[in-house]
């Protein structure tokens, strides 16, 4: 018994490594162009479904949004043949998240994967052949010449170009031929599943037309268009338990018989297994019960599977080989939802990982919410979440990466803070108003994230900002804007005085957030920590003063003498002190704050007093603290390096 689950775990992990590898785009007009706001609310509609749909349906679905007077959108997407479902939906979903980056505010795109395409257009496309854009990847040099093997390919491919085309309605067909010398090769061919046989053969036919002879000198090759692939290569690179079963070559059909049959009788004993094992653990796990379909070595309940179609799932064995199994020295830091490790997927993309601690029972609530809508929002100032997983008794989350770690780690050590001349800081600044713009205003959902902070700022490879750690974000439907909740959590300073006395939170109380860490840019100290510096007040009563007296540029961290520009300091100070006033009626949007921090002549209006916090004790000052004990998403890391 042991034997059929060794081939069924290798190939799982066979198959996943290359589920979402990046081929190539076509934004049509790369100029992003005016769209309509409900030609947006469709193009959204219509990706949220197909990302749905792809974790449920057998590889390919079309449909429109809209119509003709209501900025109809057509769209689809299509996986390969030979894909299992669940790579399917890690392809797609990937897709309908990257899209709108790589070609924003276009009617008209396509993405394309190793494993999937997805298109989307205002002009109807569906059983349309399309041969543009053409494109192509081409592998290693040939290590040997064999002038026969491009004749022998050729016809290989073409006899499976008629397999897809006449016999079946699948409009795919791959296999594997003898080369001769123990050598063999390996093709696929796939049509958009949109098209009718006889167009999915023209488009076949083309494509072999117009390879060139540089794919025929390669050892392996793939081209394509928005209508059709064939993919070369000298290793079997399908995800197929019954390989070679396209009778072309008649030399080895024997061996193919014996294949097949050692291949059904695997399967039939993996499948006897996979049953047993599940009326074992029905009957000792009632708590647990696995996702229909799901192979036995996952453990996703279907209400966890659920929370977001929009958010692929990544295999526990990829994200454990990734990070070297959790170890130490691959971890990042860690606070109160857990650890956090670097690791590198089999691509060769570099991920962080967030690790929920099993002890942790508020954790998992902060980790639930943000799976369920953190997918939804794309952003260039938002830290993309790239996958979850929720094996065993396993919850993940999987970011980019981050190579120059959170602002904090910068800001608030005396020899990194020196890299961070005011330029650099004043497009910080305005990169995390307009990631707060985008959650405010602009995204799917209405989202106050209710944790701003230094900590929850990290920094790309040129020192962009991006808003990260949504455990503790809520979303608004409708015209509700504001939220009430017993259960305050947050960090001390950071939080708005109606949240942190009252429960009452609203985007105005991220806007308070954003105030006291503009001013912690502009001053390079810590809000918690002001009260043992010299000052001995708080950092918003101290700026308070200083603008009363006309005195802003005083706050200003001394390491900025050199390269300061004295307006932009002022105009600074005075946006933070309108940020944080005590009522939060007076304090601006972030649509308004990104106005005034654009403009160079917009007169200002006059800032009322700052919520005045209680003075605390030099005990409770020397670190940062957070409200229930523990700010669930901060990241004490007890050696700091990217994330």
């Amino acid at each position: 018994m042991i034997f059929p689950i060794i081939i069924m775990i290798s190939f799982i992990r066979t198959s996943t490594s290359l589920a979402s590898d990046y081929v190539g785009d076509d934004c049509h007009n790369k100029t992003p162009q005016a769209l309509t706001a409900s030609y947006k609310a469709n193009l959204n509609q219509l990706l949220s479904w197909l990302s749905m749909d792809s974790a449920t349906s057998e590889g390919y679905n079309q449909t429109t949004i809209g119509n003709a007077t209501n900025a109809a959108i057509y769209g689809l997407y299509d996986c390969r043949g030979d894909d299992p479902g669940y790579l399917c939906q890690f392809c797609v979903s990937t897709a309908t998240r990257e899209l709108l980056q790589r070609c924003p505010n276009q009617p008209s795109a396509a993405i394309w994967y190793s494993y999937c395409i997805l298109r989307y257009s205002n002009e109807n496309f569906f059983g349309k052949v399309t041969m543009s854009p053409l494109w192509s990847m081409e592998g290693v040099n040939k290590k040997e010449s064999d002038p026969t093997e491009w004749k022998k390919a050729e016809s290989y491919i073409r006899s499976l170009i008629r397999r897809a085309t006449e016999k079946t309605k699948e409009l795919n067909a791959w296999g594997g031929f003898d080369l001769g010398g123990g050598r063999r090769r390996y093709a696929l061919v796939q049509c958009s599943r949109d098209l009718e046989n006889k167009s999915c053969k023209q488009c076949l036919e083309a494509l072999m037309n117009n390879i060139t002879q540089c794919c025929e000198q390669k050892q392996g090759w793939q081209v394509g268009t928005p209508s059709c692939m064939i993919k070369y290569n000298d290793y079997m690179f399908y995800q197929s338990s019954i390989s070679d079963r396209n009778p072309t070559t008649g030399n080895d059909g024997d061996g193919k018989s014996k294949s097949l049959i050692i291949s059904v009788s695997l399967l039939a004993a993996v499948a006897i297994l996979s049953f047993s094992v599940y009326l074992w653990r029905r009957k000792t796990r009632k708590d647990e019960r696995p996702l229909d379909g799901a192979p036995i070595f996952y453990d996703i309940s279907r209400r966890e599977r659920s929370l977001n179609s929009d958010l692929p799932t990544i295999p526990l064995h990829v994200i454990q080989q990734s990070t070297h199994h959790f170890s130490e020295n691959s971890k990042l830091g860690e606070g109160g939802f857990g650890a956090v490790y670097k690791g590198t997927l089999p691509d060769g993309k570099e991920i962080a990982v967030k690790r929920l601690s099993q002890a942790s029972s508020q954790g998992s609530k902060e980790f639930k919410n943000e799976v369920i809508f953190i997918a939804k929002l794309q952003h260039r100032n938002l830290v993309k979440l790239l996958g979850c997983c929720m094996e065993k008794n396993e919850k993940l989350l999987v970011y980019e990466y981050m190579p120059n770690s959170s602002l904090d780690f910068h800001l608030f050590n005396d020899e990194n803070r020196k890299k961070l001349h005011w330029n650099l800081r004043i497009n910080i600044i305005n990169g995390i108003a307009k990631g707060l713009l985008y959650l405010h205003e602009d995204s799917r959902l209405r989202v106050v994230h209710r944790d701003l902070k230094a900590s929850n700022v990290l920094l790309d490879n040129e020192m962009n900002p991006k808003i990260s750690d949504f455990g503790l974000a809520r979303t608004f439907e409708g015209a509700r804007n504001e939220g009430n909740t017993k259960r305050i959590m947050g960090t001390y300073g950071y939080m708005a005085p109606e949240y942190a006395m009252e429960g009452l939170f609203s985007v105005k109380s991220d806007v308070f957030s954003f105030g006291v860490l503009l001013l912690e840019i502009i001053c390079g100290k810590k809000i918690c920590s002001f009260y043992l510096a010299e000052h001995g007040q708080s950092l918003l009563i101290y700026t308070w003063n200083l603008w009363c007296k006309d005195k802003c540029l005083e706050l200003m961290d001394p390491m900025l003498e050199d390269s300061y520009i004295a307006t932009e300091v002022s105009k600074c100070v005075h946006i933070g002190l309108l940020c944080v006033q005590e009522d939060p009626d007076d304090r601006p949007t972030m649509s308004t704050i990104a106005v005034m921090l654009a403009s160079d002549t917009m007169t200002l209006p006059t800032p009322t007093p700052p919520a005045f916090s209680r003075r605390k004790s030099l005990e409770e000052s020397s670190t940062s603290r957070t409200f229930n004990d523990a700010s669930v998403n901060a990241i004490t890391a007890s050696h700091i390096t990217p994330r």
